[in-house]
């Protein structure tokens, strides 16, 4: 074989060799942007879990349904504090809902404060709620929030911005997609068991206290006794 072929081949898997190398190195400092296997779901849980119950929500910030959920959810975390652990986990639907993603990242934020839940409240605030939903740029009101529950401004606007918190959104998406359920929310779990939203809902599809009631009643009924 020509020596001059060769040496241009050598030349050349050198040269892939390096770009590889270098566009991995690139993607390792973008801190998984896109999330990474390093980077773990959410764990955004509150309530005492004393019967051993967990009821996750998977939602959207957005999402007029999941508003419509909240009052009744805040009921039944402040009736089961002591007997269940409640826990909410991002799934923005950002092809329906442009601002989504970022509520998920304002509340993310929050969170690296240790504010997720007061951040949580003041984006289903029902007032709140209109403006930023409707807003062509909602980061503003976000930033308001983050005053009004107490957070460190400066801080807060440079993680909504960071990788580490869109990894920690992405993270939570990739896990919505091992429940092989369809991307829809609110989609509640309990105890690892898909519930069906028509199963908390009266007639006209509200959310009803009662409905969740009797669910986590009788799931509280099948753990063993303390």
């Amino acid at each position: 074989m020509d020596k001059r072929f060769l040496a241009i081949l050598a030349a050349l898997v050198i040269v892939f060799v390096g770009i590889f190398v270098f566009t991995q190195k690139s993607s390792n400092e973008t801190g998984g942007v896109k999330g990474s296997a390093t980077t773990s779901p959410s764990n955004h849980v509150i309530g005492e879990g004393s019967k051993n119950v967990t009821l996750i929500e998977w939602g959207d910030f957005q999402c007029a349904v999941c508003e419509a959920y909240e009052p009744v959810v805040g009921q039944v975390q402040a009736a089961y504090a002591k007997d269940i652990k409640f826990q909410f986990r991002n799934l923005p639907l950002s092809s329906i809902h442009p601002n989504a993603f970022a509520a998920a990242r304002a509340a993310e934020a929050a969170s690296l404060q240790d504010k997720f839940w007061e951040m949580h409240d003041a984006l289903y605030n029902s007032g709140n709620w209109q403006s930023w939903t409707t807003s062509s740029s909602p980061r503003e009101l976000f930033n308001t929030y983050a005053k009004q529950i107490g957070l460190d401004e400066a801080r807060f606007q440079a993680d909504f911005a960071s990788g580490q918190v869109n990894a920690a959104i992405q993270a939570d998406l990739e896990e919505f997609k091992k429940t092989g359920r369809q991307m829809s929310t609110p989609t509640f779990f309990l105890n690892g068991v898909f519930v069906e939203n028509s199963k908390l809902t009266d007639q006209n599809n509200r959310p009803q206290f009662e409905k969740f009631k009797e669910l986590l009643d009788a799931e509280i009924s099948k753990q063993p006794q303390q």
